[in-house]
């Protein structure tokens, strides 16, 4: 690669860097803003929590429509659509009057987040040779995993402003991330001849919003009846008797929305394992501030503070693991991170009280997530997934964390919600959360080695 194709590989790699910031961000940005948004739109607990709900459940179903629009019509013309749904969704979140207005505003936002990363990731795999992927994919990488740690820390700083200021930033970035998408990013492979599967994303629609509406619904102080009551059982049992139709649309359709056909290599199967793990543990994280709360009596904004460990530490380390990356193989690299990670959550789940503790907890997440959702599981699904359908690929990784997002959001409320908010509830969700990062350790060591995976880089 030449001086001028490498400097305008790392302008590319800049806008995608901006756009991808841009998207996570807004996952995590309206924690501290919800309860302005309760009283400004006087709704209770449980509608309140679909700002959130609805931005991750339109991520889901946009990452896979996009990520498969961009294999038909070329990365960069499906890039601008999804930095302008995305600019069009904050638009509309802003100049909300109903709270109806504002979750539409947060779907549209969602549709085009959800596409920005797969696609990002894609023009990666396009444009920058095999020895250069490791570390482009950890540039990016660090971003989504920052960005959407880092969401709840500017939050509470921009809400002093009106929690109509989270959603304002988006709309500059967005002006200059098109203008350098159309002079930036380069032209890429285009093939009409796919056919779109809106079986499949039909499917997945009615799937994903059932499992998340059910999931809403649970009272956790009355676990068992609440589970049984219609409000939330139908809900259930529909979204598991739809992941079979789902399997079969997508084993049936000549280009699916989803590609079945990646689980037929064992390293998909793990990795995909580990990344439901992974979101899961994500969710864990937001949670972190109001433990603090509770365990050493801080304020609000002192608490969301207490996030910076994981934020720095993966700041500095994603682009640094996504170089050892190219060095050591995903599968050291994967071992290595969640270990580190299972023992900062033990730590937090121990010993909730002690300040140094927990800074020292949140430094050894951040090693963790640095790996679980930086460049390794990326370059896994690059090498295992054929040119045509990296994007896809990518978008299969965003789903099953999404998933694993989406359940640890509920499952973790449950918990907390059980003790009434109290310290033990806190403290059990980091010891599952520990023996969560065991599983996900052991899974790596099923990985293939950096030598055997070399054999299939393509």
């Amino acid at each position: 690669m030449n001086h001028m194709e490498l400097n305008g590989n790392n302008k590319v790699l800049i806008l995608l860097f901006i756009g991808v910031f841009m998207g996570s961000l807004d996952i995590g940005i309206v924690g501290p803003a919800l309860p302005a948004v309760q009283s400004y739109f006087s709704v209770n607990e449980r509608l309140l929590s679909w700002v959130f709900t609805i931005y991750i459940l339109f991520f889901m179903i946009g990452t896979p429509l996009m990520a498969k629009l961009s294999d038909i019509y070329g990365r960069k013309s499906i890039y601008i659509l999804d930095i302008t749904l995305f600019a069009l969704g904050s638009l509309i979140t802003i100049t909300s009057i109903s709270f109806e207005m504002l979750l539409i505003g947060r779907a549209v936002q969602g549709i085009g987040a959800g596409g920005i990363f797969p696609v990002a990731n894609a023009f990666i795999g396009d444009i920058f040779p095999p020895e250069k992927r490791g570390g482009a994919l950890g540039i990016i990488s660090s971003v989504w995993g920052i960005s959407s740690v880092l969401g709840p820390i500017l939050g509470g700083l921009l809400l002093k402003f009106g929690w109509q200021s989270l959603f304002v930033i988006n709309l500059p970035i967005s002006a200059m991330v098109l203008i350098g998408s159309f002079y930036l990013l380069p032209k890429t492979f285009v093939n009409r001849n796919i056919r779109f599967d809106w079986y499949g994303l039909t499917v997945l629609s009615i799937l994903v919003i059932s499992l998340a509406y059910g999931l809403n619904q649970i009272d956790a102080n009355n676990f068992v009846n609440s589970l049984l009551s219609i409000s939330v059982l139908p809900f259930i049992i529909l979204s598991l008797l739809l992941l079979p139709v789902l399997w079969k649309i997508e084993n049936w359709m000549e280009d699916p929305l989803i590609q079945i056909d990646l689980f037929q290599s064992r390293e998909v199967k793990l990795i995909n394992s580990m990344m439901v793990g992974t979101g899961l543990i994500q969710a864990s994280t937001v949670f972190i501030p109001a433990f603090v709360v509770i365990g050493l009596s801080f304020g609000s904004s002192s608490a969301s503070l207490m996030l910076l460990p994981i934020v720095v530490t993966m700041a500095v380390g994603a682009p640094i693991i996504g170089k050892l990356l190219d060095k050591f193989g995903s599968k050291k690299i994967m071992i290595t991170g969640s270990f580190v990670m299972s023992a900062g959550l033990l730590m937090l789940g121990l010993f909730p009280e002690s300040l140094y503790l927990i800074i020292i907890s949140g430094f050894l997440v951040g090693v963790g997530m640095s790996t679980a959702i930086g460049s390794p599981p990326r370059y896994i699904m690059l090498v295992e997934s054929p040119p045509e359908e990296r994007a896809s690929g990518q978008a299969l990784i965003n789903i099953i964390t999404s998933v694993g997002q989406l359940m640890g959001g509920a499952l973790i409320g449950a918990l907390i919600g059980s003790y009434a908010g109290k310290i033990t509830g806190f403290q059990l969700t980091y010891i599952i959360m520990f023996f969560i990062a065991i599983i996900m350790t052991i899974l790596a060591f099923g990985l293939k080695s950096k030598e055997k995976q070399l054999k299939f880089v393509q």
